[in-house]
């Protein structure tokens, strides 16, 4: 069956999340209902990340199969034509091999976290950033990410309900860079645990306003134990930006 690869762009906010689940709908399922709507096959949708309720994604990939071949421009104008009015767009469809797997064959996935740093309430961007009113000092999260890079344990940062053999991971990127009243928080790895990177930014956020010292991250870190870790930021704020193949 011809097998098709398609970038996605979301607005978490609407949706349970990526996965398709019992108490409401997912992105997962819209796409797959939209592809349903346009071919007349029920296929199944694969993502290359399971992004929480309320999470985005300018750069998420999936997979999907047909019974038969399509143009890719076909696919992509008819599947956003379905989705409407939801707030998701297909940004791009590719057709790949029947080998292909979103999921396990990506080699690294970007997150984005966005806060407002301001005494102002967010209006534009409720439901699309952090809204931290209280100051925060850049300097000190940026100089606190060494820690945290690298190869670890990562049960810190590791949620409560996460599925995942092993909390060792590598993370080969994390910065964080400061724009007017906006904090960027980027990371990049393989694979993360599941709230890792919203565990991690919560943390980088106590050291911001003074709550935590750099050594105070480390301490956290070599802990291996959540409840020393610090708040998980909320979903807002979080985008899945790039998934590398």
């Amino acid at each position: 069956m011809p097998r098709y690869k398609l970038t996605v762009e979301y607005d978490g906010k609407p949706f349970v999340g990526w996965q398709k689940q019992k108490n409401g709908l997912s992105i997962q399922e819209s796409i797959e209902d939209a592809a349903c709507a346009f071919s007349g096959e029920k296929t199944n949708v694969y993502g290359a990340g399971r992004t929480d309720s309320g999470v985005h994604a300018t750069g998420q990939v999936c997979h999907l199969d047909f019974q038969k071949s399509y143009d890719v421009a076909v696919i992509q104008s008819a599947i956003n034509a379905h989705l409407r009015p939801a707030t998701i767009s297909i940004l791009s469809v590719h057709a790949t091999n029947d080998n292909f797997d979103s999921r396990r064959d990506a080699k690294a996935r970007t997150y984005r976290y966005k806060i407002i740093n301001r005494r102002a309430p967010l209006a534009i961007e409720s439901g699309r950033a952090w809204w931290c009113p209280v100051s925060l000092n850049s300097k000190k999260m940026e100089n606190a990410t060494p820690y945290l890079l690298g190869q670890h344990d990562f049960s810190t940062f590791r949620a409560k309900e996460c599925q995942a053999a092993s909390p060792i991971k590598t993370l080969d990127l994390l910065t964080v860079e400061h724009f007017q009243d906006e904090i960027i928080i980027t990371t990049k790895a393989r694979s993360f645990l599941h709230k890792q990177v919203r565990n991690i930014v919560g943390a980088l956020y106590l050291v911001g306003k003074g709550s935590w010292t750099e050594k105070n991250l480390k301490t956290a870190l070599e802990s291996k134990n959540r409840q020393e870790g610090g708040p998980t930021a909320p979903p807002d704020g979080l985008y899945l930006t790039k998934v590398d193949y």
